[in-house]
């Protein structure tokens, strides 16, 4: 017998289909009968990583001392809801003469079927198979170019090495960080995760940039130079050493804009000192991975990635496009014929413009897209064979389709061919600058002409043919390109005729949306803060997968650490947001180590690293952060440590607490029974504020009878400016006594509620700071 092990029912149910023997599909209960073959499934992770109580019952409670906990031999647990499906594999693998692994062609994919057999001890031959679509013509033709599982051995130790690297540092951390937090008196668990506490700073930091942005005011002069061929405008460019210049080069004095415009029109004779032209060419945007998609479906029509890589999926499911978790953007050669039918199916989608396009395309062309050393596990998502009625989708799955068949059909157009020329003009010794584009041939740029989106906002047309997503913004300062220049030679004369003196201002950085930060983790080398890493890092492939990147930001989201708003779902932290990222140090914070890690797990799925130096290292590091918090130093801890592990260990027998806690003390006393504290709740109506002891209390008021203390200033002592808030960077911490105990508020309270408590006469994010 040969058993395929899939990673979904709906996956097993499309290979049993294609097999070999001809015969009826008997369905049983957890696996398909075709002939010899059996088809079953694992339903996601059917085994789990133990907690740190399965290995040893005293690490139920939390305690320093025993961090940080490495398990000597990795254990595996079954996962409850998945068992009666894992003792269904366990047995048919006992019946197999030869196991097929069938789960997705990725890393992840690898480690699912994978765990199960080392779990159960197979010792049967494994063979693997590669599924990058679902229609039958790719499952027959993966059928019968099946791979030695051994093959992908180094995939399934990149993929554990993940697994256990994210324990190392979820475990360890929360308990290390929140233990820490709670000895000064916070009572907050502070949830650590390798890749989630790096995307959740990168927003925070960007909010603070731009609650520190102050926006500078410069010049441009720009100049209409007449020529006997016609009139142009040529931009001012200052010499380094030029005065009222900022460091950025930025002309920051009006008058001397001014005086240089009296000196031009006093001596209007100019020349041209240069002409550069030269034909350029834009080759065929790729296809779309995981990520290009996901950025390019938030451009166009605003949709969180999530929400794309589950209507890609759905797709998926239909057979209408190839695998969605894919973090290629290429091609095989071999699927080259393929485009006959594909092409075919669109011109016939029910999608006019696709229709069009369809039929307009060269299938002679092969562009860049097509080459097989670029090919990983899968390819870039495209199309299959499929036909495809767009009407018989929902709106979600016309629009990702629409993307997808786009991208594709761009590969038989041609390139987009344009001239570039430069004139610089020399006048009154400075220079001035033209830059002129023509375009020569559209090319494949044709099927992205500024197409409107519904949901855009201002009407703003969103440029789809940029494949550098956020990071085409950053080009807005360049010197504007005309549609035409005029004929003309060096040393040839030109007459000042007129010109402009532009006030403009430096603009805020953009705050993060879904889409964007989902680039920003693609693109993490740009964020790091060893600038030695960024060259080093620029071919990583960022932090998470494609397949986990869009669950880390909605898990943030849903966790109440960032919250967005508007339609195009802007991001920005909480409260919870801040005092996690402020309790937490540089190296958990910024991405670095977590960038050279990813590039560690890639190059281990390519044999060039090992699963126990990786551990090693990690192992290391936790060390390394644990040490720095200096238990052993902490005041009061022998008399501390019992209450603070109890509160923890009774709420919890075995988890690391998941959320944030109020610390109720802080919270107003109920006027009715003296017993509960007031606390802002939401209900059918909205938001009001309810006594904690309910149900035995039911005391209720509206939110805006707060006490208005909360919203007034304090004054701030002299010795107490010293402590700048590092959240609203306005005010600063003042020490107050309330109720008995030792506070430090910020002073700007009508817009900043920071506070935190002290430690011997500091407040205590200072202390953690300076540690």
């Amino acid at each position: 017998m040969r058993l395929f092990i899939a990673e979904k029912p709906s996956m097993a149910r499309e290979i049993s289909k294609c097999l070999p023997e001809n015969k009826n599909i008997q369905k049983r209960n957890g696996y398909f009968i075709q002939g010899d073959d059996v088809v079953t499934w694992v339903v996601g992770h059917v085994l789990h990583q133990a907690e740190p109580g399965d290995y040893d019952d005293k690490y139920i409670r939390w305690r320093p001392q025993d961090l940080p906990i490495v398990p000597s031999e990795w254990k595996l647990l079954v996962t409850d809801s998945s068992r009666q499906q894992f003792e269904v594999v366990k047995d048919l693998i006992g019946k197999a003469d030869i196991i097929v692994n069938a789960g997705d062609p990725d890393r992840e994919g690898q480690l699912l079927v994978d765990e199960v057999l080392y779990f159960v001890g197979n010792t049967k031959p494994v063979q693997r198979i590669l599924l990058n679509a679902l229609d039958e013509k790719s499952i027959r033709s993966a059928l019968g170019d099946l791979r030695d599982n051994k093959d992908f051995h180094n995939l399934y130790q990149s993929a554990l090495a993940r697994a256990r690297a994210d324990w190392l540092i979820g475990m360890n951390l929360s308990r290390a960080y929140t233990l820490s937090e709670r000895y000064k008196g916070h009572k907050v668990t502070l949830p650590i995760g390798r890749v989630k506490t790096p995307t959740l700073a990168l927003v925070v930091r960007r909010e603070r940039e731009l609650a520190d942005f102050k926006p500078v005011d410069y010049f441009t002069v720009k100049i209409l130079y007449a020529h006997v061929n016609g009139t142009f405008w040529a931009t001012w460019q200052p010499k380094d050493e030029q005065k009222g210049l900022d460091p950025d080069g930025r002309l920051i004095n009006k008058e001397i804009a001014e005086e240089l415009v009296k000196r031009l029109e006093a001596s209007p004779s100019g020349v041209i000192k240069s002409v550069t032209k030269s034909k350029k060419k834009d080759p065929q945007r790729l296809p779309l991975s995981l990520s290009s998609l996901q950025v390019l479906a938030g451009k166009a029509y605003s949709y969180d990635p999530q929400t794309v890589l589950d209507t890609a999926q759905k797709l998926y499911e239909k057979k209408l496009t190839t695998y969605p978790r894919s973090d290629c953007e290429y091609l095989p050669p071999n699927q080259y014929g393929d485009r006959m039918a594909i092409l075919d199916n669109l011109t016939q989608s029910g999608d006019e413009k696709l229709s069009v396009w369809a039929q307009k395309a060269d299938r002679n062309i092969k562009s860049r897209a097509w080459n097989e050393k670029k090919i990983t596990a899968h390819h870039a998502i495209i199309p299959t064979t499929v036909a495809c009625n767009i009407n018989n989708l929902t709106q979600a799955e016309r629009n990702i389709y629409f993307l997808i068949s786009q991208a594709y059909i761009a590969q038989f157009y041609g390139e987009h061919v344009y001239e570039q020329t430069k004139i610089v003009v020399g006048q009154c010794d400075e220079e001035f600058v033209a830059n002129g584009r023509v375009v020569i041939e559209d090319g494949w740029k044709s099927l992205y002409k500024r197409q409107k989106s519904k949901n855009n906002i201002d009407n703003d047309e969103p440029d789809l043919t940029d494949e550098r997503g956020a990071e085409s913004d950053s080009k807005k300062d360049a010197i504007e390109e005309a549609d035409h220049l005029p004929s003309v030679r060096k040393n040839d004369d030109v007459q000042y005729t007129d010109s402009s003196v532009d006030a403009k201002q430096t603009k805020p950085p953009s705050r993060f949306t879904p889409s964007t930060l989902l680039q920003a983790m693609k693109e993490i080398h740009k964020f790091v803060k060893n600038e030695e890493l960024k060259k080093q890092l620029k071919a990583v492939s960022g932090i998470g997968t494609e397949a986990t990147r869009a669950n880390i930001i909605d898990e943030l989201i849903s966790r109440g650490f960032m919250q967005t708003s508007g339609k195009k779902q802007v991001l920005s932290p909480t409260d919870t947001g801040y005092l996690l990222v402020d309790a937490l140090p540089d190296e958990l914070l910024y991405p670095d180590e977590t960038a050279v890690w990813e590039e560690r797990l890639a190059l281990m799925s390519e044999g060039e690293d090992t699963l126990d130096s990786f551990l090693t290292d990690q192992i290391q590091f936790l060390r390394h952060l644990i040490e720095k918090l200096g238990f052993d130093k902490q005041v009061g801890r022998d008399q501390m440590m019992p209450n603070v592990v109890r509160t923890i260990s009774s709420q919890n027998s075995k988890r690391p607490l998941d959320d944030m806690q109020v610390d109720i003390s802080k919270l107003p006393e109920c006027p009715s029974c003296k017993k509960g504290r007031l606390q802002q709740r939401t209900g059918k109506f909205g938001a009001f504020i309810g006594c904690t002891n309910y149900p035995s209390c039911r005391y209720t008021q509206p939110v805006n009878e707060v006490s208005q203390n909360a919203n007034t200033n304090i004054e701030v002592p002299a010795e107490s400016k010293r402590y700048l808030c590092p959240r609203c960077k306005k005010g600063y911490f003042v020490k107050q006594n309330m109720r008995g105990r030792t506070t430090w508020l910020c002073s700007n309270r009508s817009a900043c509620k920071t506070q935190c408590t002290d430690v011997d006469g500091v407040p205590s994010i200072y202390v953690n700071q300076n540690k």
